[in-house]
């Protein structure tokens, strides 16, 4: 059976996005984004919100932005090779290919979506992350702490939450940004 792993990248006080949205802050340098890029490799199927669906949507065409650093384009490799599934009510239609769109989250469909698959699924986006996060589908956790405080904003856990984890790897970077790996 394969993994459904939540991964994000994270400010020191827990939030992937600020107040006002903004998210720059956590920009991954060459060597960060190479090490997600090897933790993304066996990802077969990625689950987003219509929100992180929208920030993803660029590897879609990203392999053709003019001096496209050779990370950029190996992530947009891994992105375009994996299928997509996006939820969202307000979304028309999906711009993506290998992507389809889901009005609602349904657990039990996730689940037989783990059952059946051969490669890790991935949940992107802390609303969607909560929901899965409930339905107790999370296997493994992958958190990128920034060194940043931001002091609110989008969190990136959902509240009412509670799970024991093991601590399975760390990873500190040259930039201060530690790498976590947990199992639930």
């Amino acid at each position: 059976m394969a993994k459904l792993i939540y991964s994000a990248i994270t400010s020191l006080d827990g939030y992937v996005a600020d107040t006002d949205g903004r998210f720059d802050w956590a920009a991954p340098d060459e060597q960060v984004h190479a090490f997600v890029n090897d933790l993304e490799r066996p990802v077969g199927t990625y689950l987003y919100g219509r929100r992180m669906y929208d920030v993803m949507r660029y590897w879609e065409t990203a392999h053709t932005e003019p001096d496209q650093p050779p990370v950029g384009l190996d992530f947009a490799r891994i992105w375009q090779a994996a299928d997509k599934v996006v939820y969202s009510t307000s979304l028309d239609e999906v711009t993506t290919t290998r992507t389809r769109l889901e009005r609602r989250f349904d657990p039990d469909t996730v689940r037989a979506l783990k059952e059946g698959a051969t490669r890790d699924i991935s949940v992107g986006g802390p609303g969607l992350a909560a929901e899965v996060l409930r339905a107790g589908l999370v296997d493994e956790c992958h958190v990128f702490v920034n060194p940043v405080v931001v002091g609110g904003g989008t969190a990136f856990l959902p509240q009412g939450v509670r799970s024991d984890l093991e601590l399975l790897d760390e990873h500190r970077f040259g930039n201060g940004v530690v790498h976590l790996h947990y199992s639930f």
